[in-house]
């Protein structure tokens, strides 16, 4: 799955309006931002084998440091607290960070095949396999995108011009590189794979950045009020 852990993250802004989306990013995504790093130590390992699945040609052979349901519960609740020391946020925020993190297991467990490493060994992989289904993939990761963007624009408001242009800018980004992915040729090599996923921090920032643009609702209708 990509465009719907994105999804998760537009949405949680409704249940914690003061955690930028870069964070949230950051959180949905710690999964994959930490495997690719992984993968280049030699760590963790894949191979491309066109027909893995029907939407993917990558068979993750051993990833239990980066996507393992342990793993991404300590991930996330160590971002989690690490946020909460810098920020003094609340408990609600922390289990709503965590929740975002742990999230991501939960929906690649639904696209993936059975390689979801449950604990820190290859013995227990789950999936359902929904990757096999591409046109009903694509469909519900898009319904999901639409849904937690729609979320996003009820409890948020721009600031200014930016926080419009910037917001669909990302989504529409997220959209391209997503059919790119789904429909684009085989990747050439393992490496080139593990280096151009580095490009995800980019999207953590440009989270951030937008997300400097836009306030939450509640605050914009207090502000009309007082003015």
């Amino acid at each position: 799955m990509f465009v719907g852990h994105f999804a998760v993250a537009f949405g949680a802004k409704k249940l914690a309006p003061q955690v930028s989306l870069g964070a949230l990013f950051l959180a949905c995504q710690l999964a994959d931002l930490i495997w690719p790093d992984l993968v280049l130590l030699g760590i963790e390992r894949f191979s491309i084998e066109p027909g893995a699945t029907a939407l993917t040609p990558l068979n993750f052979e051993h990833y239990p440091y980066s996507h393992s349901l342990l793993a991404m519960s300590a991930w996330g609740i160590l971002f989690a607290g690490a946020y909460a020391l810098v920020s003094r946020a609340g408990a609600r925020t922390v289990a709503v960070i965590v929740a975002v993190a742990v999230s991501h297991w939960v929906l690649d467990v639904v696209t993936h095949r059975a390689d979801m490493p449950i604990v820190l060994s290859d013995r227990l992989r789950i999936g359902l396999g929904l990757w096999n289904r591409p046109y009903l993939a694509i469909g519900v990761e898009l319904a999901m995108l639409a849904g937690g963007v729609r979320l996003y624009t009820r409890y948020t408001v721009a600031r200014d011009r930016a926080g419009t242009i910037g917001l669909w800018s990302l989504v529409g980004f997220l959209v391209i590189v997503y059919l790119a992915n789904c429909f684009g040729p085989t990747p050439p090599s393992v490496a080139a794979v593990a280096w151009s996923a580095q490009a995800m921090w980019l999207l953590v920032g440009w989270a951030y950045w937008l997300d400097g643009h836009r306030r939450p609702r509640s605050w914009a209708r207090l502000s009309h009020r007082l003015t």
